[in-house]
């Protein structure tokens, strides 16, 4: 045995001494999967000024605390991490290796759970209209959505093979690809649509909504915030940001501004939707949408375990606008933790935390704001331009070299750069070569730390290095473009969902793969671990904890921690 694993195997013979195992106490009626988006592994202990009684306070007093949870896989986006926590896979194995990523048998961008054969559900859309393709455009419109595009089983499908799909699984979040991907192909999926300020799903979960679903939006709950606005909840003094409210490089979204109060504006401004979901407010009409449905379902009430996922989106959009350190995220993690506080009074209410194994994690962490850096003398690098790449000089000479007369990047698509190769194969020159040689004049531009071509990833033929590594886990032939592109630390790409924004998140950098992971509840006692774990080792303890098969593509391994062993 070498001195790590002595060392780790003396710490957890300590923690054992005080731990009760999760196989130890009565089967859970309930399984609790809480993700926070981007929220990074020291938010919930960074602003301790902020927080309250029964929110993190349990989790940390109550729970295990894993500090040092880190993802293995290079593109740290939102539906990367989400399908990674369901599904225990690296992305090379879930296929989900980016929000979006370019088809190149459709020829066209694809959104990752899009399907035309899933109509959106709606009070007010045709569920019968159909998504018809412009063949001119690169990117089709679809609000279908559906699990077909994840390519392993989810912890809640090997739930519903297991117990011969008696278990109720429910996912949910602002987000559709948050809910999608932690639902499986088993459980039913709810989001919330901006355009529509309702919670929505589509024909791949019902045919038509359950009665509570048209109660539920019919009372109209986002139209409360209508002509009010986010305020801080406690006197500023009390912030660690308190003075530091107005600085020009945080995004100053129209109507919603920089400065406490944030208006949510009249209910008929067409962005109204999107304000809500820009701070506290999408957590809590998540939330009450999850208990409306957690009562009305009859979640945890017998003796076959049920499952509940919970995606609170708002830490990542006050992330893009404000950054990690600013005095929005400070307030925003003082309403998450109440929103938390509620949630674990209401499930210890109505099944009882006992009875009731919850898991807290993270999609992926987050950066700084490069201004924020800045401020303290910390070099951040610039802007990245992604419009530049294929008019550079050097690419100009590449592609005088290859005898190339037009566009040879065909697409950027973050991460990937996709080449024009029918261009490369019409001209004889061999895809290969012509990968290596864009990656080598890639690596030559300001602020890229890498770039990878597809060829080598296919062969695996790179340096036995921890972010060659990570690159390796994130490619998938079918899905990933021609060569991956890694910007430096703090150089950004200012683009979120078509918002140009101060900061975004994406990359193998540790601000970027450091989330939290908690386990709590169903007799566990409380621990703090400070060793190395990933949050693919979330799918495969809950797993072990049911006493069920892991999920098909399960990278991760059960955490002895919880398992009590």
């Amino acid at each position: 045995m070498n001195r790590r694993n002595a060392i780790v195997s003396l710490l957890l013979a300590v923690l054992t001494v005080s731990m009760v195992p999760c196989w130890a106490a009565e089967q859970p009626k309930l399984i609790l999967q809480i993700t926070v988006d981007a929220l990074r592994g020291d938010l919930p202990t960074r602003f301790p000024k902020m927080l309250g009684q029964g929110g993190f306070e349990y989790l940390l007093e109550d729970g295990i605390h894993f500090t040092n949870a880190h993802y293995q896989h290079a593109n740290t986006e939102t539906v990367v991490g989400h399908a990674s926590l369901a599904t225990g896979a690296v992305p090379a194995l879930h296929g989900m290796v980016a929000n979006v990523w370019f088809d190149r048998e459709l020829d066209r961008l694809v959104y990752n759970i899009e399907d035309f054969d899933s109509n959106l559900l709606s009070t007010y859309a045709d569920v019968n209209a159909k998504t018809e393709i412009d063949p001119t455009q690169k990117v089709a419109k679809v609000d279908g959505r559906s699990p077909q595009n994840i390519q392993a089983t989810t912890f809640s499908d090997e739930l519903a093979v297991h117990f011969a799909g008696q278990s109720k699984i429910f996912a949910v979040s602002v987000k559709d690809r948050g809910a999608v991907t932690l639902a499986g192909q088993s459980g039913k999926a709810f989001w919330f649509s901006k355009a529509l300020n309702e919670f929505v799903s589509t024909t791949y979960y019902y045919d038509e909504y359950p009665s509570w679903v048209v109660e539920f939006n019919g009372g109209k709950p986002a139209l409360a915030y209508a002509d009010k606005s986010w305020e801080l909840m406690h006197p500023r003094e009390q912030y660690l940001f308190g003075d530091a409210d107005d600085r020009e490089y945080e995004t100053d979204f129209p109507g919603f501004g920089r400065t406490f109060p944030h208006a949510y504006g009249q209910a008929d401004d067409k962005y109204f939707g999107t304000k809500l979901t820009l701070g506290p407010a999408g957590d809590v009409l998540t939330l009450a949408f999850a208990k409306t449905l957690l009562l009305n379902e009859d979640l945890g009430q017998d003796e076959v375990p049920d499952y509940l996922a919970i995606s609170f989106s708002s830490t990542d959009y006050v992330g893009h606008l404000f950054g990690a350190s600013s005095l929005e995220t400070e307030d925003n993690i003082a309403h998450l933790d109440r929103t938390l506080a509620d949630l674990f009074a209401f499930i210890d209410q109505q099944v009882g935390l006992k009875n009731t194994l919850v898991v807290l994690s993270a999609d992926h962490g987050q950066p700084e704001m490069p201004g924020y850096l800045d401020e303290l003398g910390i070099h951040t690098g610039h802007i990245f331009d992604t419009e530049a790449l294929d008019k550079a000089p050097a690419m100009e000479a590449l592609k005088k070299q290859f005898g190339i007369g037009e566009e040879l990047i065909q697409e950027y698509f973050t991460p990937y750069l996709y080449l024009n190769n029918e261009l490369i194969r019409e001209m004889g020159l061999d895809q290969a070569e012509v990968e290596r040689a864009v990656a080598r004049e890639m690596v030559k531009f300001k602020g890229v730390a890498t770039a990878v071509s597809s060829s080598a990833l296919r062969t695996a033929n790179l340096p036995d290095t921890e972010l060659m590594r990570l690159i390796l886990n994130n490619f998938h032939p079918k899905r990933s473009g021609d060569i991956y592109l890694v910007l430096e630390p703090n150089v950004y790409i200012n683009d979120f969902d078509g918002l140009v924004v101060a900061s975004t998140h994406g990359s193998p950098w540790r601000y970027d793969t450091s989330v939290p992971v908690f386990f709590a509840g169903a007799g566990l006692s409380s621990a703090t671990v400070h060793r190395a774990i990933t949050p693919y080792d979330i799918a495969p303890t809950l797993s072990a904890c049911l006493k069920i098969k892991a999920p098909s593509g399960a990278f991760g391994e059960p955490l002895a921690e919880v398992l009590g062993k």
